[in-house]
């Protein structure tokens, strides 16, 4: 295994977390990923675990090309296609178990890959046995999360507070089940900021000085 910085940033909806993601690896000039880049991933293609691990068999650097696709290095474009020569068409039916299987497999690729800020998808759990790893956790009160979201997204005050509280549940429910812990157990990570009293460029610049 390559020994090189790997940043997972689990983050509340509404904290701000994917941006300061996005900023880190830009500042870092590193690959970044997260949810809507592997959900595009999965989607595409309909990837089961098994389906993955099919195509493990049939094309040995099949891990340098959904790195690829998934997670661009900075400045390049998505190459995620229909006429990618080797791509599959899958029907199977994807189970939850599969998601978190084949989710797993794409996030221990794109690590491997090279050094990269990781946003959500169980990365601080999945990673653990990464040795150059740092974990980090977007948090902030919800207040603070309402009306990001509220802006956002254009909502109410009412949807906001629903939508919060829907994430949130389906969320901890899915870490529980297949990690066996709480996201919101800050011994999980090395690092936890509370954003009600920074903006997303301090938040980077926190981490940076972290790093360092």
């Amino acid at each position: 295994m390559n020994h090189h910085l790997i940043v997972t940033i689990s983050r509340e909806l509404g904290s701000g977390g994917r941006t300061v993601g996005r900023k880190l690896a830009e500042k870092l000039d590193v690959r970044y990923s997260d949810k809507d880049l592997i959900k595009a991933l999965r989607d595409q293609f309909n990837l089961t675990y098994s389906n993955i691990e099919e195509i493990k068999g049939e094309k040995k650097n099949w891990m340098s090309d959904f790195v690829k696709w998934v997670a661009p290095m900075p400045k390049q474009k998505m190459l995620v296609g229909e006429n990618n020569r080797f791509v599959r068409e899958f029907r199977s039916e994807i189970t939850t178990d599969d998601v978190f299987k084949a989710e797993s497999e794409i996030l221990r690729a794109i690590a491997d890959e090279g050094p990269c800020v990781i946003a959500g998808r169980s990365g601080f759990f999945v990673l653990k046995d990464y040795p150059d790893k740092i974990d980090i956790f977007i948090t902030a009160s919800r207040p603070h999360r309402i009306a990001r979201v509220m802006r956002k997204q254009h909502m109410t005050e009412e949807q906001a507070a629903a939508v919060i509280d829907s994430v949130d549940q389906s969320r901890e429910t899915y870490i529980k089940r297949y990690t066996g812990t709480s996201r919101y157990d800050a011994r999980n990570y090395d690092l936890v900021i509370n954003m009600d009293r920074l903006t997303e460029d301090e938040a980077v610049e926190l981490i940076l000085s972290y790093i360092k």
